[in-house]
């Protein structure tokens, strides 16, 4: 890395003190998806005081945010989160479950570590562009809130916010430090309510239409649906309104949402569209009627060899933490906690190559050492995994490529109590940081390096022409809906 480019991220150092509050308090807000009311004012607060121009709201949504800094060619996005979980509420610091609040909330996948870091990029992108000068270039951090049940990114993509961008860069908490790669899973949440008529279930049952029952059947014709949808589609469902207590009444409404899963947005949606001819026969069969509405949807990733090459060159510049005896004693206590460990080596690519199974079985210690403390070995993937992030609806508008770095423990998994305890600790500190100047490194080098940028784009229109195309999961007209809302 050259020592220009290390004065640069040194501010990220200069300005520890701000990201790591700003981390810190949006820990303590907790909010949840689209309602992260003072987690989007205090971005805004900090980010205007930092010099940006800031738009929030934005998009639309209330708690969105658009912080600009610069002019040019070329525009690089960084892209934040913010909200919490339900039911994680956790003591910061402590290596036993605590909840600090009953029943509240939590970070419990970093996303309070995310939005800071992502922040903290921008950060030092903005210095660099302050000493370079006026056209050099711009910086953009978009605040994308509610990944956690609104995926809002997917939205903004279907409206064209981030055209305006050469490519996106962005990161994610985990316990191991990697470029990530490969592709995941296009996702789509539909919620069905069903309308019946009430009636007494012994002395007038032939009065009644069961809402219920439409549920049931629905519910029946999704299970026999499954033995002739592809082996890579996922179907979930939750009923989340069976109608009343009474099994005397025969209930007159009845809600059920669905989650529809397949690697690509094409084959969701057909099979979403299939899901919704089996609501709309359970409403005939029963004689209610139903209505739709559509909750959100993400797309699978596109990788970009080029922009992951790109963060791994910096990455691999990068110093690595270096932890304290106490640092280390407290992942210890948090790492024994986990109950059911995962028998697999840490690290995205160590199922996929031999030479990088082995280096990560050497310095984890095999599996056994409560920090993943290395930089695991970069390797291009298009391999699907099951999960899914509104990462990917980015991914399908501009090249995008994004880090992972170890905030937590190794073992400690996503969405838990573990991480909302570590998440405001030194510890998760070090990654945050350590992860804004690997996006800042990256976003440099495609300002000052335009072959890198051309050869991104490149990659991308022709797996944009081999891919056929960005089709959207979000439809026209759908709005982002607060999760729990009812219809």
């Amino acid at each position: 890395m050259t020592e220009n480019k290390k004065n640069i991220l040194s501010y990220i150092d200069e300005k520890a003190d701000v990201i790591i509050d700003t981390s810190d308090r949006i820990w303590e807000f907790a909010e949840l998806s689209l309602r992260e009311f003072q987690s989007g004012e205090l971005y805004a607060e900090v980010l205007k005081e930092e010099g940006f121009q800031v738009e929030h709201p934005f998009a639309g949504i209330d708690t969105a945010f658009r912080a600009s800094y610069g002019s040019g060619k070329p525009v690089i996005g960084i892209l934040a989160e913010y909200d919490a979980l339900t039911g994680l509420s956790q003591e910061a610091g402590a290596s036993v479950r605590k909840e600090l609040v009953a029943d509240g909330n939590g970070h419990g996948c970093g996303h309070n570590l995310l939005g800071a870091g992502a922040m903290a990029a921008a950060f030092a992108v903005k210095k660099y562009l302050e000493e370079k000068g006026e056209g050099s270039g711009r910086v953009i951090l978009y605040g994308c809130p509610g990944e956690e049940g609104a995926a809002t990114k997917a939205f903004m993509a279907r409206d064209g916010v981030f055209d305006e961008c050469d490519a996106a860069l962005t990161w994610h908490p985990g316990n191991v430090n990697q470029v990530t790669s490969g592709t995941c899973n296009t996702c789509i949440q539909t919620e069905y309510k069903f309308t019946g008529v009430a009636s007494h279930a012994a002395g007038a049952p032939e009065f009644g239409r069961s809402a219920l029952d439409a549920v049931e059947l629905m519910n029946i014709g999704v299970q026999f649906l499954r033995e002739h949808m592809p082996d890579t589609a996922r179907i979930h469902y939750s009923i989340t309104d069976a109608g009343g207590d009474s099994p005397n009444v025969v209930q007159p409404r009845a809600q059920v949402l669905y989650m529809v899963r397949s690697i690509w947005a094409r084959d969701a949606i057909a099979l979403q569209e299939r899901v919704d001819r089996i609501a709309q026969a359970a409403a005939m069969m029963t004689d209610t009627t139903m209505e739709k509405r559509f909750i959100d949807g993400c797309s699978n990733t596109v990788p970009n060899k080029v922009l992951e090459t790109l963060l791994w060159e910096n990455f691999s510049q990068a110093d690595m933490p270096v932890y304290t005896e106490e640092e280390m004693a407290f992942a210890q206590a948090l790492y024994d906690s986990v109950e059911v460990k995962n028998k697999d080596l840490p690290g995205a690519a160590t199922d996929e190559d031999d030479d990088i199974y082995q280096f990560v079985d050497e310095k984890s210690c095999h599996g056994t050492r409560p920090m993943n403390d290395f930089l695991i070995p970069y390797l291009y993937s298009e391999k699907p995994r099951m999960g899914s992030t509104d990462v990917g609806d980015v991914s399908w508008c501009v090249p995008t490529a994004q880090i992972n770095t170890a905030a937590y423990p190794a073992q400690a998994p996503g969405h838990s109590w573990q991480n909302v305890s570590c998440g405001k600790t030194s510890i998760a500190h070090k990654a945050m940081l350590l992860a804004g100047k690997v996006l800042a490194a990256a976003a440099v080098d495609l300002i000052e390096k335009p072959e890198i940028l051309a050869a991104a784009k490149e990659e991308f229109e022709k797996k944009m022409k081999r891919y056929q195309g960005y089709f959207c999961p979000v439809p026209e007209g759908a709005v982002p809906v607060v999760p729990g809302e009812k219809m």
